[in-house]
Order: C-alpha cells, then sequence, then structure tokens
C-alpha cells in the first residue's frame, strides 16, 4: 500500500489518503506481488502521466448536437492511461488543472441541479476509476466561486465567504489538490497545501539481475496562473491573492528538494520566452531557466502541445527543445486539453547503495504526447473505456435531457463557421441580447449614463481552434437550452457594461484585428488569412477566435485591412492602423464621444491592457451578476420565433477591398461552403476539400479561399 503525506494536512486532502490504496508506484493496473527490498544498487524506471485541460470532457460527447465525439473525452484517455500502465511497471498520474468546468456536464451539476453535498463531483468519479495521485487547479476551477469549490474538495477552505464545514471529505476528488501560489487573505496562508510528499514503492532491477522493491519520495508543488484575480474578480477580490509562478517556485522548490528524490511542478500555464514579468500567465520558460532542482514540469492552460515533432510546433523559441521533449534542459510536458492526450515522462533512476540517494539518468529521459487518434483518412481513435464512461453515466442522461428541453425557434441555421470573414449568423443574437439587457438596465438605474448609446460585442467563441468540430452550430427549427450553450460557451461570464470614447471604441477593434495576419497584395505566393495555428497558420503568437469581438448593428460600420501592419497600442507610431471608415450611424465617429459598451466580465477586466494599453482599465458602470448565457437564454424565450433577416444579417464590418496577386486562404469546417452561401458570403469558395498535408493538417477541415477583392 502507498501512502500520500501532505505537507500541511487538511481533511480534504486527506480524502486521498483515503481513497489510495495503489501498489507499486501510482495507480498500477497490475495487482501481482511485491518483490524484496533490494540490498544492493539497482535501477528503475518512473513514468509520469498526466491529464490537462480536461474541462469535464469526462465522455467522448457533444452535447450540443446529442451526438457521440470520438475526438475528445477522458473515457478514451483512460485507455492511453491503461496501455501505458502496462508499459511501465511504475508510474504516477497527475492532473494539471481546468477539470472542473468546460462542458455542459460541469454547468449542470454546478448551477443547473446543483450538487449535493453528499454526492462527489461527476469528474471526480469518473477520475477515481483511473486512481490519480495528484492535481493542482486551474483557472476555471475558480469560475463557480470558492464555496463551490470548497465543497467538491471535500470543504475546509477557510476563507472570507466559505463555511469550512460544508463538504464532506469522502466526497472530495480521491487525490490530493495542490496549489503554492494562491493564499487565503483571512488566514494568510495557502488557500491550499501547496505541495505534497507522495511516499511510493518502485519496483527494481538489482546489480545482479534480481528483482527487487525501493522507497522514493516524490514531491508534487501545484501553481496556477496569477490572471485568477482578473478573470473571476467578483468572486475572488478580497479573498484570495496570488504571487508570481516563477517566485512561487523559487520559495518552495529548494524546500521540497530536501524532503523528496524527485520533485515536479505542475504549472497550469504555459510558457513564453518574449520576457518577464511580474505575475505574467505563462511563466513555464521562465520557471524553468531560472528555478533550479526541478525534475520535471507539466505545462496547460494554452490547449498546445509540447514536445511536438511536427512542422507546425506551438513552441520554436530558444530553450524549447522539441526533439528533447525539454525546455533549458528540464523534462516538460503539455499534453494539449479535453481528454485529447496523455503526457508521459518516462525517467531512468539510479539507486545508489552506499549513498541511499536516488538520481536521474538525464540521458535516458523521454518525454511524449500520445494522442487518443491513431489514424486519418479516415480519423481513428483509441477505445473508450468502460469504468470511465460508467461513473457519470447518471449524469450524462439527465445533462442530455436538459439541454434538449425546448426554449423557442429559428429560421435559419446559426453558426461560427465563417465568423472570421462576416457571418453574424452566431453573433448578432448574442449582441441584441446583452444590449437589450444593458439598455434597460441603464435607463432604469443609471441616469447619468441615459444619453449615451448603448452598444455590446461579442466574438467568435469556437472558431475551429479544439478541432474540425469546434464551431458553433445551431440548426434551424426549435432551439434549446443546448442551442444557448453553443451559442455562448462561457457559463462563467457575467455582463459588464464598460464607458469608452469613440478612440477607446477604436482601439478595441484594432486589438480584434489582430486575429489577421498581414496580407501583401504583391506575393503572388499563397497567404494565410487567419492568425490562428489550427485554422490558418501562427507566425507568431496565436490571436484565437474568442478574443475577435465584432459588432452587429447597423449603427455601427467599419473595415478591416488587413494589408496594413497590426496596431501596437502601446506604441502606435511602431505598428499600423487596420480599422478603417469608422462610424456611427453613418458619421465618422469623434474620438471624444462616448459609448456604453456591453461585454463580459473576463473582457471588461483582463482584456483592458491588451485592448487599451498596459497599466489602463476600463471604467465599469456595472458588474452585473447575471451571466452573459442565462441574458441570452432568456432574450430568445421572450422572443420566440428567430429568424435571419432580424436576428443574423447586421453586419457591422467588412475587409477593405483589395485585389491581391496570389491565394488569400483560411480552414474552416469540411465541406460547409453551403453555409457561406446562405450567409451572403459571395467572395467564398472552396480550394482543396480537405486540408491533408496542408500546414500540418489531417484532412478534418476544408481550405477556403476569398477574394478580398470583392
Amino acid at each position: 500500500m502507498s501512502t500520500l503525506l501532505p505537507a500541511l494536512p487538511r481533511h480534504f486532502v486527506l480524502a486521498g489518503l483515503l481513497a489510495a490504496g495503489l501498489t507499486a508506484c501510482g495507480g498500477s493496473d497490475d495487482d501481482t506481488g511485491t518483490p524484496a527490498s533490494a540490498a544492493q544498487n539497482a535501477t528503475a524506471q518512473l513514468a509520469l502521466l498526466d491529464t490537462t485541460d480536461l474541462h469535464y470532457y469526462a465522455r467522448s460527447y457533444n452535447y450540443y448536437s446529442d451526438k457521440d465525439d470520438p475526438t475528445v473525452g477522458l473515457e478514451r484517455t483512460a485507455t492511453l492511461i491503461h496501455q501505458a500502465r502496462q508499459e511501465f511497471p511504475n508510474s504516477l498520474l497527475v492532473d494539471n488543472g481546468d477539470t472542473i468546468q468546460g462542458t455542459v456536464l460541469g454547468t449542470y451539476q454546478a448551477q443547473v441541479a446543483p450538487l449535493p453535498v453528499t454526492e462527489q463531483l461527476g469528474i471526480y468519479k469518473a477520475m477515481a476509476t483511473l486512481k490519480y495521485d495528484v492535481g493542482t487547479v486551474g483557472n476555471h476551477e475558480f469560475n463557480f466561486g470558492l464555496p463551490y469549490l470548497s465543497q467538491i474538495l471535500g470543504g475546509g477552505l477557510d476563507v472570507e465567504g466559505v463555511d469550512p464545514k460544508v463538504g464532506s471529505k469522502d466526497k472530495g476528488p480521491g487525490f490530493p489538490v495542490v496549489v503554492a501560489n494562491v493564499t487565503s487573505v483571512k488566514s494568510g496562508k495557502p488557500l491550499l497545501d501547496p505541495y505534497v510528499i507522495l511516499e511510493r514503492t518502485l519496483k527494481v532491477t538489482q546489480a545482479d539481475g534480481t528483482a527487487a522493491t525501493l522507497p522514493i519520495k516524490i514531491g508534487v508543488i501545484g501553481i496556477t496562473t496569477p490572471g485568477i484575480m482578473n478573470w473571476d474578480k467578483d468572486k475572488l477580490e478580497g479573498k484570495v491573492t496570488t504571487q508570481d509562478g516563477v517566485e512561487t517556485a523559487k520559495k518552495y522548490v529548494p524546500e521540497v528538494r530536501v524532503k523528496a528524490d524527485l520533485v515536479f511542478v505542475l504549472l497550469h500555464g504555459g510558457m513564453s520566452a518574449s520576457g518577464y514579468f511580474a505575475d505574467m500567465e505563462n511563466p513555464g520558460y521562465y520557471i524553468t531557466k531560472e528555478v533550479p532542482g526541478i525534475d520535471g514540469i507539466v505545462m496547460g492552460h494554452e490547449h498546445n502541445t509540447f514536445p511536438d515533432r511536427g512542422t507546425t510546433a506551438a513552441y520554436k523559441f530558444d530553450g524549447a527543445d522539441n526533439a528533447k521533449g525539454t525546455v533549458n534542459g528540464v523534462p516538460a510536458v503539455m499534453a494539449s486539453s479535453w481528454g485529447k492526450a496523455l503526457g508521459v515522462m518516462n525517467y531512468a533512476l539510479k539507486w545508489d547503495a552506499t549513498a541511499k540517494k536516488w538520481s536521474v539518468d538525464t540521458a535516458k529521459t523521454d518525454v511524449q504526447v500520445r494522442t487518443i487518434q491513431t489514424g486519418t483518412n479516415p480519423a481513428q481513435y483509441v477505445t473508450s473505456d468502460a469504468a470511465v464512461a460508467a461513473a457519470v453515466q447518471e449524469l450524462h442522461e439527465k445533462t442530455r435531457a436538459y439541454v434538449a428541453s425546448p426554449i423557442g425557434t429559428s429560421d435559419f441555421r446559426l453558426s461560427s463557421l465563417f465568423a472570421d470573414v462576416g457571418d453574424v449568423s452566431a453573433l448578432q443574437i448574442v449582441n441584441q441580447a446583452q444590449q437589450d439587457h444593458v439598455a434597460r438596465y441603464v435607463s432604469a438605474n443609471l441616469p447619468q449614463y441615459a444619453s449615451l448609446p448603448v452598444l455590446s460585442v461579442t466574438a467568435p467563441f469556437k472558431a475551429g481552434y479544439g478541432n474540425s468540430l469546434d464551431y458553433t452550430d445551431v440548426k434551424a427549427g426549435t432551439m434549446t437550452v443546448a442551442a444557448v450553450a453553443d451559442l455562448y460557451l462561457y457559463d462563467n461570464n457575467t455582463i459588464n457594461a464598460v464607458k469608452v470614447t469613440g478612440a477607446q471604441l477604436k482601439q478595441w477593434l484594432e486589438n480584434a484585428a489582430n486575429r489577421f495576419n498581414q496580407i501583401d497584395p504583391a506575393k503572388t505566393e499563397e497567404q494565410w488569412l487567419i492568425n490562428d495555428s489550427k485554422t490558418g497558420v501562427q507566425p507568431g503568437s496565436s490571436f484565437p477566435g474568442y478574443n475577435f469581438d465584432v459588432f452587429t448593428t447597423p449603427d455601427i460600420s467599419y473595415e478591416i485591412d488587413v494589408t496594413q501592419p497590426k496596431y501596437n497600442v502601446n506604441d502606435p507610431g511602431k505598428g499600423g492602423e487596420r480599422i478603417k471608415n469608422l462610424k456611427y450611424k453613418g458619421q465618422p465617429i469623434d474620438p471624444a464621444q462616448e459609448f456604453i459598451v456591453a461585454t463580459n466580465n473576463y473582457r471588461a477586466n483582463a482584456s483592458a491592457p491588451y485592448i487599451l494599453g498596459t497599466g489602463k482599465k476600463f471604467d465599469i458602470v456595472w458588474a452585473s451578476p447575471d451571466a452573459n448565457r442565462e441574458v441570452v437564454l432568456n432574450y430568445v424565450k421572450s422572443r420566440q420565433a428567430i429568424t435571419r433577416a432580424a436576428d443574423g444579417a447586421s453586419s457591422s464590418w467588412r475587409f477593405a477591398k483589395v485585389s491581391t496577386a496570389g491565394k488569400v486562404l483560411f480552414k474552416s469546417g469540411k465541406d460547409e461552403l453551403g453555409a457561406a452561401q446562405a450567409a451572403g458570403l459571395v467572395n467564398v469558395s472552396v480550394e482543396k476539400a480537405d486540408d491533408t498535408g496542408v500546414n500540418g493538417g489531417t484532412g478534418t477541415y476544408t481550405v477556403y479561399r476569398i477574394d478580398l477583392g470583392q
């Protein structure tokens, strides 16, 4: 039996102790007998297996379309886990956060039919079948508030606004959850244990070739992104503080190093080598560069892959060695998201019987990302694990019934397949709902702003980044709860209203225009329009579709000139200006004119420095507690009948016309030209029916051409 020794014991962490009944190292699938303890020099292997950014994808299922989706899901990652445990005699299984929020399963338990304290969270039930050893928290663990987080972890959070007695230790995750850089204001102590020391027994081979066992201590430190204080400000401000990831690692790695044979960091963050700054969102590069004594780092948050031995690797800067799977010489892994992959860091260990000390044979360390996809044309995937699927079966059926309940009708298909090139069919209804909600509140409660125009922005939250099915796609006909969840992906977003000037409005749109690469009209070679690693190319840092804010009202009009360099908000003289002919009701917008803009809490808080400039903040005139998704749902219910003419055809923007010598291309859903034609995008055509071999494509997208001269 293995034991877990938490650094700072709390009863919700002890749930992991009670649930762990493991042989060898970690949640082994092999329950055979254990050899005698070693008495001489020995060698051993240890594989650290990890999942990250599961986002409650317990099942391989798309609840919006009510269909199986074999491209995602822990039920398939589980098969990879079982395979790895058969391959490696000694293993640990860790989770890197962003686990409890994402699919409608999570929303259902957090908000629709709140989870009783007598029940374990569904995703933790699924994970219990796999016997995880340890995990950390991501930013999305905080989306539903601290009381909910405390409850699902088994109770015990000593923080303002939380009753630590709510929760049951035997209904927690079943493994220790650690994070070192979130501190309770009330107690002045870490919100959770900053690290855990896992005591395990390894199967080893002695110098004479005989089998034996040896104990090992493994330290695991958790670090999350400090961005939680911006993204969930309304839930966390005054209750917790965050500390810088690099400084946190500098504090705790030496402490754990003296207690453990191996030290791992679970970082819910990615990496950037563009310059260190305090509280950076993705500090993995600088943690490995500045903090000695780390045997391996697990990363996430960015939903990317590292190491990536293909031709379109996301991380190609000095120090990030995709061939070796190291960052600044430290073994490192980032295993995608949504259960699409399993990270594997396999270590060769040496035991010195005289010094009674473990060491790592670094030349033999092997780092991989193993995906659930096993073949292409047609795409093939590993089989599902029945135990994981069964663990959430009841929740699965309840969620399906909930999302199928009707709320209205639509006479057109609401889709984000071509939102990047002007289709607003999935965006306009969201903007209308937000604008209506804020306008009514301003009229009733904020008379000082009654004379200001109320506008709204939204973005295509699903724009093909996750996979070729990762688009909003609501069929014409009956609209259900699932349709609204598809239209507004983020259940934790709340309505915010900000006051901006005309100049700031232009800055907002300039930032959104970073979605596009700069196009040279004179080039005869093909050029890719979208600045995205999946639906275009990624020349520097990818600009996600969920940041591509647009207006969808006839009151606002503007053009995006993609032949211009990107706007530099902190030094406009060094960048270009892409937003042209910005008008309000047909007249050029005065830079001093004021507007109220309806948006969400994330954009109003975390995005301000990117839109307005470093250190700048939005003037938030109303921070509503109302969820954007609920506002859209209620709006559709009140309207009942949604039509393309009234709710899906009013685009405020277009590309500035320019003839190009070469083709301008982008990727979107396979065989979906009809959606572009239905939206009136006559300048879009099919260039290649599938993207096999195109920018790393595997045949799941179609390559489209856009004529910017039309």
